[in-house]
């Protein structure tokens, strides 16, 4: 394992929300990881590696949208329309994947699977997965950390709920002890740092903790991941602008993530909004999947009622329709490389 430098400090309050809640807590060593500040990410050129990009894009100027894909067709379009990060939400990998809903029915395969997918349609590009509570203890959640990165994943987040979690925007949601989310983070960053080669990878902590036991304490436990190792804090479900921003405020300089879905606990706030609260990564995590029911529910309808694909198609022929999924780039690394198959197509 990379040596780290460790610095030691008694922890500062998060603000007034928190009052004195973190005299509850006995805080270890706050990690500081020199090679990883920051600051040696401000310059130069942006790196082809998907980790270090994304520390790149953190450190520099501008917020990072990512939109939620949930298929190899979503995040070629995603790609298409010109955004420079994905993610990988968990709901709508487990809805694609496995047509269920986000209850903790997915696995860390499935998972893997998926990410190992998206990844290898743009190697350079930063994806951020869901990696739901890690699915199991520190052993557990490092291998979850070493099979991601493998996979060409650039950051994924791990939360506080239980591990029968649910969509971070339903309802009735458990979270486990400060102490157990911080070693789910401490776990997950000692992971990283074993990883041969310097690895970059981001680590985001993520607490659901907002609306079982208040703001205040959502706010302790991201200062608690941040001391952890968290690079990203993920503050899920804040319900107004004003809580956005005492949260930013709360945990600055460390980057806070915001995840906004139409009709869910955080109102509809747009990246520039967003930008302007402080918030550093936007992701909108089913904006793909609710957008493929639409579509293809009334795909199926016209189907059923007209007997034809015909209005539904909307003009898109087999090879316009895999156009979008890089028809072109094959056939030129193909003939590229010598070979005829696909001299006419």
């Amino acid at each position: 394992m990379a040596a780290v430098e460790i610095d030691i400090h008694p922890p500062s309050p998060a603000e007034t929300m928190v009052e004195d809640a973190t005299d509850k807590f006995d805080i270890q060593a706050t990690y500081y990881n020199p090679r990883l500040d920051p600051k040696n990410y401000v310059d130069g050129p942006l790196s082809w590696n998907p980790a270090t990009r994304l520390r790149q894009m953190l450190a520099r100027p501008g917020i990072v949208v990512a939109p939620g894909i949930c298929d190899g067709i979503s995040a070629r379009c995603a790609i298409e329309a010109g955004f420079t990060c994905l993610y990988q939400s968990g709901a709508a990998t487990t809805a694609s994947r496995l047509g269920q809903p986000d209850l903790a029915i997915a696995t860390l395969n499935d998972f893997v699977q998926s990410a190992q997918m998206v990844c290898s349609l743009d190697p350079t590009m930063p994806v951020i997965a869901d990696a739901d509570t890690g699915f199991g203890g520190p052993a557990m959640i490092a291998r979850t950390v070493m099979q991601y990165a493998r996979s060409g994943v650039a950051a994924m987040h791990i939360e506080d709920q239980v591990q029968t979690k649910r969509c971070g925007h339903l309802l009735g949601k458990q979270v486990v002890s400060r102490e157990e989310f911080v070693t789910r983070i401490r776990a997950a960053v000692l992971a990283r740092d074993s990883i041969p080669g310097a690895s970059d990878f981001v680590i985001i902590g993520r607490t659901d903790s907002a609306q079982v036991l208040g703001m205040g304490e959502a706010i302790v436990r991201l200062k608690l991941a941040a001391d952890a190792g968290a690079d990203v804090c993920f503050i899920e479900g804040v319900k107004t602008k004003e809580l956005l921003e005492c949260t930013v405020a709360a945990l600055a300089p460390k980057p806070v993530l915001v995840n906004v879905i139409s009709g869910g606990l955080t109102p509809s706030f747009t990246s520039q909004e967003a930008e302007a609260m402080g918030a550093k990564i936007i992701i909108f995590s089913l904006v793909s999947s609710v957008a493929a029911v639409h579509g293809i529910r009334a795909a199926m309808r016209s189907l059923k009622e007209t007997g034809t694909d015909f209005a539904s198609a909307q003009g898109m022929d087999p090879k316009a329709f895999f156009e979008v999924m890089g028809l072109s780039n094959i056939v030129q690394f193909d003939a590229h490389a010598g070979g005829s198959a696909y001299k006419s197509i």
